[in-house]
């Protein structure tokens, strides 16, 4: 083991001493990656102080492209889309999706529901039923013990909607939870939903202590803790329009081949998790990158979407086809638990500036909003699969990038992609090209 390699304090020292150590013990050239990692510093020196604040041993920023999809009309609204996302295609797709259903009638979307879950798990040895059948006094003072965390909440409309005590002894000696559900209307909630979860955890323990019948036999609290699986914080979101008005496509594909082929591709989504996986992925490159744009947690909405896909007992796709009567309908139910108020969304400076492009949405606009573009971004995917194979495009897009890795100048880059027009260019190929260009110049 490399003792040099190991620190105490780290959190302590100062950003440039967090540097200084990190170069100077990870780094062949420690001079040079000092200046590279403070480059990305940004050069407001309090917006940098925000950016810091968000997480922990910051040294630098990672900057991630932010890109508009334009061109979205959803329930009537047109809407130019932020996107924040490093793989190339995706906004491109997302914006042809959303051009190619413009002149369909655009995108229909539905708030189902926006109801969110928190959980005190506790683990307790006492009698069960009794706890059962005292409930409605154990939820009285759980509420009424947490009045001041949630009276604002209420105010706004939100608050607490449901609590269940639920029995998991079977599954694990000892062990049950309370169940709790919310409305957080415009926000997300999580801190608000903690809160509360911690005071119920307190106010059980206190209430069965209180109670003679249950002879002081006292819960061990394990957790208080919201759950990002929300399968009823849901949006649905669908296109729709006759099949002969989808039009033609490449391949000499005519507009009821096309409808059939593509219900066929969801359709095996449907039934086999490994086409699922892929299917749902590009599904959630749309998504994600509206949440990352507007300050929400992507991490806590793939979990819940991905869980959501599996609730039937096997993985399937978040999105639907059908073709009937001449019609063809693509639609998506999924779980979004986002907020447009508090947290990131109004503390980093970008995460602000979409909202505003978006016309600062409620949280429920905002779901309908990312729910669209996941399922453009699936569209488009799905449609490139069937029609062109997925390649083709995607390659293209990945060019700049190919060259990039190349140090190609921009003489050799306006080279490439004239000559790349009409090819699928591949890593290998793209290196030729631009080897045989720097061995001409030369000769």
């Amino acid at each position: 083991m490399e003792e040099k390699k190991i620190i105490s304090g780290f959190s302590k020292l100062s950003k440039t001493g967090k540097i200084k150590w990190i170069v100077e013990n990870f780094f062949k050239d420690p001079e040079s990656v000092m200046k590279e990692l403070v480059s990305y510093w940004h050069k407001d020196h309090e917006q940098q102080k925000i950016l810091d604040g968000f997480s922990e041993n910051t040294i630098s920023n990672f900057p991630m492209p932010y890109g508009i999809a334009p061109n979205f009309l959803i329930d009537g609204k047109t809407y130019a889309i932020p996107m924040v996302i490093e793989e190339s295609s995706v906004v491109a797709a997302a914006a042809a999706g959303a051009k190619f259903w413009m002149d369909r009638g655009g995108f229909k979307t539905k708030v189902i529901g926006t109801t969110k879950v928190g959980q005190v798990h506790f683990q307790w040895f006492g009698d069960f039923e009794k706890l059962k059948k005292e409930e409605i006094n154990l939820f009285n003072k759980l509420k009424n013990d947490a009045l001041d965390l949630y009276t604002n909440m209420e105010k706004r409309g939100g608050g607490i909607t449901g609590i269940e005590l639920i029995d998991l002894s079977h599954e694990i000696k000892g062990i049950y939870q309370i169940k709790v559900e919310f409305e957080t209307c415009d926000s997300m909630g999580a801190n608000f939903i903690n809160s509360i979860l911690e005071s119920f955890g307190n106010s059980l323990v206190a209430f069965i202590e209180e109670n003679d019948q249950f002879k002081n036999k006292a819960p061990e609290i394990i957790m208080c803790i919201l759950s990002n699986y929300t399968p009823d914080c849901i949006v649905r979101a669908e296109v729709s329009c006759k099949i002969k008005d989808l039009g033609t496509f490449a391949n000499d594909i005519d507009s009821e081949e096309f409808a059939s082929r593509f219900n066929t591709a969801v359709e095996i989504a449907q039934v086999d998790p490994y086409r699922a996986t892929t299917h749902n992925k590009g599904i959630f490159n749309g998504i994600d990158a509206v949440v990352l744009a507007t300050g929400n947690d992507f991490r806590a909405v793939e979990a819940c979407g991905h869980t959501y896909a599996a609730r039937s007992g096997q993985y399937r796709s978040l999105s639907s086809c059908d073709i009937k009567n001449g019609q063809f309908k693509f639609w998506m139910d999924i779980p979004l638990s986002v907020g447009t108020i508090g947290g990131l969304t109004k503390l980093h400076p970008i995460a602000k500036r979409s909202l505003e492009l978006l016309g600062h949405p409620s949280a429920s606009e905002l779901m309908s909003i990312i729910a669209a573009v996941g399922l453009s971004q699936n569209f488009s995917a799905v449609r490139s699969l069937v029609t062109t194979g997925i390649q083709k495009g995607h390659m293209k897009m990945h060019l700049i990038n190919m060259l990039y890795q190349f140090n190609a100048t921009e003489k050799e880059i306006s080279e490439a992609e004239n000559y790349f027009m009409d090819k699928t260019p591949s890593s290998s190929e793209v290196r030729n090209f631009i080897e045989k260009m720097r061995k001409d110049l030369n000769v």
